[in-house]
């Protein structure tokens, strides 16, 4: 007890040197009025979370342009997190060797592995980082039309160029239904549709987009059916994009396409570019031939994942369902490597094979 009452009185000793607040000073306070800290505020500037607000300055005519646009590869931390150092070394190896546009969140980039969270966080960073530079282009489609709304309004919200939507995939409509969900998200922005139905199970027809071709706001087509389609598409006056690295050359220069929306110009973007800007180059894509059949002998983007690791510029890091190409087909890669030349791949590493337990399979992330 003699401890406590020690303690006691130094306690009131020590708070006694403290003043006392008066009833002035509170009445002061109580009639000061609140400013918010200016450092803060900038003026006339917003974030709208409606994208119909955003005073977007790219136009459908600007997207319409590109020739070379990359569907960018996601890479990752150990844990499965996003590797961002990573990703924007991807990114400005694209910009140097001519790339005029990149696909964020797509098959590609492993947008359906992602929580819309993370999805729209990486528009935004692209964006931030890279937008002055390239256009991005967010993929932000769904099979559900409340959704594709939401994630295309918070993808123009943090300044995306254009978006890119899918049609309703395993849950299918019908065709009106296909107009009717495609008609809700043009009005917010320059907009390709892409259509895959080896993925989607269902075509998107001729009938469907010269329908929603009337809106300003449609950029063009991703066509993944052929080069026959493309040229009907070309032939009214629609812009296309092809969707098969295969066949991206023939449909260029011989059907009528705009350009190529790109799997393989992750690993050779500078080559990718020639195939596009440079005219009909046969002997270029009979050399290019083998390695884009290399990288989709599995669903995409098996390969292209297993490519980039033994190229060095990524981690060795799959998210689950996808795991690595076995040992036979990187082997098959380094040769491909080594016939194409290591200087047209991107990154400045020397390509390996990489061992099985060189790869870490994340399935919680």
């Amino acid at each position: 007890m003699a401890f406590l009452k020690s303690n006691g009185a130094c306690l009131r000793e020590f708070t006694s040197q403290f003043p006392r607040p008066s009833r002035a000073d509170n009445h002061k306070r109580r009639n000061v009025k609140w400013r918010s800290p200016q450092a803060a505020v900038v003026p006339n500037f917003h974030l709208p979370m409606r994208s119909l607000e955003v005073k977007n300055r790219t136009s459908a005519e600007d997207i319409k342009a590109l020739r070379l646009i990359t569907a960018i590869k996601t890479p990752y931390l150990p844990d499965g997190r996003f590797d961002l150092e990573a990703y924007d070394d991807l990114v400005n190896m694209q910009i140097e060797n001519g790339a005029e546009g990149v696909i964020v969140g797509g098959t590609t980039g492993e947008g359906q592995l992602m929580s819309w969270d993370e999805h729209i966080m990486l528009i935004g960073h692209t964006v931030n980082c890279f937008g002055g530079s390239v256009k991005v282009i967010g993929n932000t489609g769904s099979n559900s039309t409340r959704e594709a709304i939401h994630a295309t309004e918070q993808g123009f919200a943090v300044g995306m160029h254009a978006a890119l939507h899918i049609n309703p995939y395993y849950g299918k409509t019908s065709l009106e239904g296909l107009v009717s969900h495609f008609d809700r998200v043009l009005p917010m922005g320059p907009t390709i549709i892409y259509n895959v139905p080896s993925r989607t199970g269902q075509d998107i027809p001729p009938r469907v987009v010269n329908t929603v071709a009337q809106s300003p706001n449609l950029a063009g087509i991703k066509e993944c059916v052929g080069n026959d389609r493309i040229e009907q598409y070309t032939g009214n006056g629609i812009v296309v994009w092809s969707g098969n690295d295969d066949q991206c050359h023939d449909a260029r220069w011989s059907h009528g396409a705009t350009g190529v929306i790109s799997v393989t110009s992750n690993l050779i973007p500078g080559l990718m570019r020639e195939l596009m800007f440079s005219g009909k180059n046969p002997s270029l894509n009979a050399k290019l031939l083998p390695l884009i059949e290399w990288l989709f002998q599995e669903p995409n983007p098996i390969g292209l994942n297993t490519a980039l690791a033994q190229l060095g510029v990524v981690r060795p890091v799959f998210r689950l369902p996808y795991v690595p190409l076995p040992l036979a087909k990187r082997v098959e890669f380094v040769n491909l490597v080594k016939e194409i030349g290591r200087e047209n791949f991107v990154g400045e590493k020397d390509v390996k094979v990489l061992d099985d337990d060189d790869f870490v399979l994340v399935g919680r992330y």
